[in-house]
């Protein structure tokens, strides 16, 4: 039986465990195949369970606290309006592929979030992620080597890193979009896989998240805006289904008796109910305060607030960073240093008494960073907020007389991330297992690491397969 000597990994942002393995997994032969010769389940992700910072979570095997990344966006220090993007100058720890470098092996990255912009050369090719600002700009590089744009032109005409604007009502151009933005991202991948040598190769498809979060209602009977036989009915289910013909098509370029072929996502996706305003909470509860008295529908913004009464606030997303105005660490801290735990702990006991709409508990959780991540660096939220098992978002804006809201604040969406996400791997030479749910993401990069023979180095979070 012959020996692993390469690693192929298909990334879905997004994917579903539920639907590729459990609903949909008989209309799925190619991912059915590599199920029953391999082994597969749920994995875990980080907290929180976002794109920003999961995938580097994954490929680095070490948790958002030692990354510093805990979203798209972060506090760049503890001034109330300095934020920073989490592009790939965010990202200070090695990922496999910079691991493999040391080692001579070469890596192909498609689309692999935040490896924008390329500031550590690939020893291989790379073609950088969604926070790509133009692949148009001729003073823009999204590849490496920089000519290898070149070639991606002629080969798909203009490349696409991800569906512009996706939170949108017309659902017939999101769709086109979203196939255009995978069938691009799959052609360009195939041609690498055959054109250039690789030892690590590992792309990264948006289109599943695209999808989910602009079609979920449309095929959830569970979901409060479902609507039986509606025209998006199936449009999940056969994005699924497209997704596996070109699982089956990628395959074909491979060597299966020396590759080692992954399929995983960063985390899975559920309905959103709804969101909780947790601005409008805070200021009802009176952490909050604004100079003028607010209007409806109103975004919070730093100029507004009445810092010298403000002890805490909060930021909307998938799920909600809660930050103290901490004395002598904010620029106009009120919370004593010496009441700050104490503090923090009436507001988790508060949050998680947080009811529904329907007068129900909501169910939700409050992380302390230094409680689940082995370090904390860069400026982390005082509380991570996962409100109601992630099917309640976190809303920012504020002036309303419910802290429930049915309409997202950054445009139509109609779902939220789920903690586990899913993982499979197959190779001949591995026993197949079936089903094991228990990894998580952090153990992706040393069993990979493994399969290519190569040491695992210290301080990697997870463990090998």
């Amino acid at each position: 039986m012959s020996s692993i000597e390469k690693v192929a990994v298909i990334g879905l942002d997004c994917a579903e465990p539920s639907l590729m393995f459990d609903k949909w997994v008989d209309d799925l032969p190619n991912t059915k195949r590599l199920m029953e010769a391999g082994t597969y389940g749920d994995l875990t992700s980080c907290i929180p369970p976002i794109t920003v910072p999961a995938w580097s979570c994954m490929a680095a095997s070490k948790d958002p606290g030692t990354l510093g990344i805990y979203g798209f966006r972060n506090r760049a220090d503890h001034s109330y309006d300095k934020l920073s993007i989490a592009t790939s100058l965010a990202v200070k720890e090695p990922r496999i592929w910079d691991i493999l470098s040391t080692y001579g092996k070469q890596s192909t990255v498609v689309g692999f979030p935040g490896t924008y912009p390329i500031v550590r050369p690939i020893n291989g090719h790379m073609i950088t992620s969604f926070l790509t600002p133009d692949t148009t700009d001729p003073k823009i590089t999204w590849t490496h080597p920089p000519a290898l744009k070149n070639e991606i032109n002629k080969l798909v005409g203009e490349y696409m890193v991800d569906v512009k604007g996706f939170r949108t009502d017309d659902k017939k151009w999101l769709l086109e979009q979203i196939y255009l933005l995978n069938d691009k991202c799959f052609r360009v991948a195939r041609y690498l896989l055959n054109n250039k040598p690789w030892d690590l190769f590992w792309m990264v498809d948006m289109g599943v998240d695209r999808i989910h979060h602009g079609f979920w209602s449309s095929m959830d009977e569970s979901h409060h805006r479902y609507e039986p036989g509606n025209e998006f009915e199936s449009a999940v289910f056969d994005y699924y289904k497209h997704i596996d013909e070109q699982i089956g098509k990628t395959l074909e370029c491979i060597d299966l008796d020396k590759t080692a072929v992954w399929v995983v996502s960063d985390h899975g996706c559920k309905g959103m109910v709804g969101g909780c305003m947790f601005n409008q909470w805070l200021m009802n509860e009176g952490y909050l305060h604004f100079v003028e008295p607010v209007e409806p529908d109103q975004k919070f913004a730093v100029k507004d607030i009445d810092w010298s009464g403000t002890t805490a606030w909060g930021e909307g997303g998938y799920y909600g960073r809660l930050f103290i105005n901490v004395e002598g660490r904010e620029p106009n801290g009120k919370v004593k240093r010496t009441h700050y735990e104490s503090f923090r702990n009436e507001l988790v006991e508060k949050i998680e008494a947080i009811k529904d709409h329907e007068g129900n508990l909501m169910g939700n959780k409050c992380y302390k960073p230094e409680e689940i991540y082995d370090k904390v660096n860069g400026v982390s939220p005082d509380l991570v907020v996962i409100f109601g098992d992630l099917r309640w978002r976190s809303v920012g804006t504020v002036g309303s007389n419910s802290i429930h809201t049915f309409e997202n604040d950054t445009g139509p969406d109609d779902a939220n991330h789920a903690q586990e996400g899913m993982y499979l791997y197959s190779h001949p030479s591995l026993p197949a297992r079936g089903r094991v749910d228990s990894p998580t993401l952090y153990d992706v990069a040393p069993t990979i690491l493994t399969q290519l023979g190569l040491p695992i180095p210290g301080g990697m979070k997870g463990k090998p397969l």
